[in-house]
């Protein structure tokens, strides 16, 4: 699994004039799936991201995680979007290929299974809608962007 991970302030996504999905602080996930991706990978990958410390604490260091940020229970919120072209191979050509995604079927269930782990850890969660054409808008915060791919995690010594 890929992440585009955005530290915001606030984020929406917006499917046919309707918003599907609004937060104030937390993250904008954009989440890519491949075919070797499992519900093992989506719990591994929302555990990062529930633990990524890159909120600052009152000395102004990005100290502090998720569950820090605010929100109901003490846990800052997600805006969580499906988004297959993470996945794209521009190396050929000015038209991307995307063979490395995951098909659509696979990819829906563990993108429902990574939002469900990520509320398992008491996380807010709002979602974007699997295979529309989305608006996304957001207030990136920092800004902090940071890009998780799980294939590396497994080539780390």
């Amino acid at each position: 699994m890929r992440a585009v991970v955005q530290r915001v302030t606030r984020a929406t996504c917006t499917v046919e004039g309707r918003i599907t999905g609004e937060v104030g602080a937390g993250f904008m996930v954009l989440l890519g799936v491949a075919p070797g991706d499992t519900g093992a990978t989506a719990a591994a990958l929302a555990q990062k991201i529930v633990k990524l410390r890159v909120f600052n604490d009152a000395a102004g260091k990005m100290n502090l995680a998720l569950a820090d940020a605010g929100g109901p229970n003490g846990a800052g919120a997600v805006l969580s979007i499906s988004q297959f072209t993470l996945y794209a191979d521009t190396r050929r050509g000015n038209r991307p290929g995307f063979s490395g995604a995951a098909a659509p079927d696979q990819a829906r269930e563990l993108y429902a299974e990574f939002n469900a782990a990520l509320r398992s850890h008491g996380v807010e969660v709002q979602e974007g809608v699997f295979g529309a054409h989305m608006v996304l808008d957001l207030t990136n915060d920092g800004p902090v962007t940071l890009i998780l791919d799980t294939a590396e995690w497994a080539n780390q010594d």
